[in-house]
C-alpha cells in the first residue's frame, strides 16, 4: 500500500512524538508541516514543505490526513478547518476547549472526512496487557485512575498550557480526557458523580477529584494533580471476587516520557485503521466528562475563590516515581 501523506500542525513539545511515529512507520509520509513559528520549521524542512498558516497547507499539500497538536484552545478552528478541506483528522485530546465548540465539530463530521482524538494512554502497553487479564475476571467492582506529575516539568517551551483560557482550564481540562478515557475503556460510558477541584491564583485547576459511576452502577475516581512531586500515572481495578489489578503506564519506560514513544506509534497505527473503516471515537464523550466536571464543582461547593482548597485530598500523592 502507497504510504498516506500526512500533515502536523503544531511543533510544540508532543509534535516529536508523531514526528518520530510517522518517520518509523510505513504507512505514513510527513508531507507538510505547519506553525506560527518560522523558526520552528526549520528543522523539518529537508522532509516536508513548510507552512505558516495551516489553510494554506489544506490547499496545496494534497494531504490524505493531518495530526493537530496545536495549543487546546487552537484545536477547534484547526480541526474545522481541516474538514471543510475534506482532510481526515487526528487531533489531540481534548477535542476542543468548550463542550459547544466540540459538538459542532462533531457535527460537521457526521458523514464527512474522519474525526480522531488522540488518547495516547490507552495504546500503554501495560495497560493493554491489564485489559487483557481483566477479561473474562469477573465483574469489575472499582477503577482508580491516578495521573499525577509536576506540570512545569512536562511543558517545554508551551507555556499556554499553564493560561487557563488557552489550556481549558487546567488539569481537569488537559489531562482529564486521557483518564477519563481510561475508565471509559473498562467500564464504557461513565456520569460524573462528584468533584473537588484545588485552584491557583491564576485560576487554573492543579488538582482534582472526580467521582464517576457506569450506566451498571460501578464506581471509578479519578486523581488528577499538576503539583505532584514525580510522576505517577496507574490504573487499578477491584474486581467481585476481591482480587485487585494494576497497571503502572511507566513502568517498563525508564527516562522521563519515555513510554510516550510507543504510544504514539500506536495512535498513528489506530488513526491509518480508522481511515480504512474502523472509527469509533471519544473526544466528545471526554469532552462532556470534562464539562460535567466543572459543573459538578460548581454545585457541590459553589465556585472556589482562586487558591482555595477543595475538600478532598488527591489520593496517593504520597506515592511518586
Amino acid at each position: 500500500m502507497t504510504a498516506r501523506r500526512i500533515g502536523l500542525v503544531g511543533l510544540g513539545t508532543i509534535s516529536r512524538y508523531y514526528l518520530r511515529a510517522i518517520e518509523r512507520s510505513p504507512d505514513w509520509e510527513l508531507a507538510g508541516v505547519c506553525d506560527v513559528r518560522a523558526a520552528a520549521l526549520g528543522p523539518h524542512l529537508s522532509r516536508a514543505t513548510g507552512y505558516l498558516d495551516h489553510r494554506d497547507m489544506f490547499q496545496t499539500a494534497d494531504l490524505d490526513a493531518v495530526v493537530i497538536t496545536a495549543p487546546n484552545d487552537a484545536h477547534a478552528l484547526v480541526c474545522r478547518d481541516a474538514l471543510r478541506a475534506g482532510v481526515p483528522v487526528c487531533v489531540e485530546k481534548p477535542l476542543a476547549v468548550t463542550l459547544e465548540e466540540g459538538r459542532a465539530l462533531a457535527n460537521a463530521a457526521a458523514g464527512g472526512p474522519v474525526l480522531f482524538t488522540a488518547f495516547h494512554r490507552r495504546y500503554n502497553d501495560n495497560v493493554l496487557a491489564l485489559a487483557e487479564r481483566a477479561r473474562g475476571r469477573g465483574r469489575i467492582e472499582s477503577i482508580t485512575v491516578r495521573y499525577l506529575e509536576r506540570i512545569e516539568e512536562h511543558l517545554g517551551g508551551d507555556t499556554w498550557y499553564l493560561d487557563p483560557v488557552r489550556c481549558g482550564g487546567g488539569c481537569v481540562a488537559d489531562n482529564g480526557p486521557n483518564a477519563f478515557d481510561l475508565v471509559r475503556l473498562f467500564l464504557g460510558e461513565v456520569e460524573v458523580r462528584d468533584a473537588a477541584i484545588t485552584r491557583d491564583s491564576s485560576g487554573a485547576d492543579r488538582q482534582a477529584v472526580v467521582r464517576l459511576r457506569s450506566a451498571t452502577g460501578v464506581p471509578a475516581t479519578v486523581a488528577l494533580d499538576w503539583s505532584h512531586p514525580g510522576e505517577t500515572k496507574d490504573v487499578e481495578i477491584e474486581f467481585a471476587d476481591g482480587g485487585v489489578l494494576r497497571a503502572d503506564m511507566l513502568a517498563g519506560h525508564e527516562g522521563f516520557k519515555t513510554s510516550l514513544w510507543h504510544e504514539y506509534e500506536g495512535i498513528l497505527a489506530a488513526f491509518g485503521a480508522a481511515l480504512d473503516g474502523a472509527h469509533v471515537d471519544g473526544g466528545l464523550a471526554a469532552l462532556e466528562l470534562v464539562t460535567d466536571t466543572y459543573r459538578a464543582e460548581r454545585a457541590d461547593t459553589g465556585p472556589l475563590e482562586p487558591g482555595a482548597r477543595a475538600g478532598t485530598a488527591v489520593p496517593g500523592t504520597e506515592r511518586s516515581r
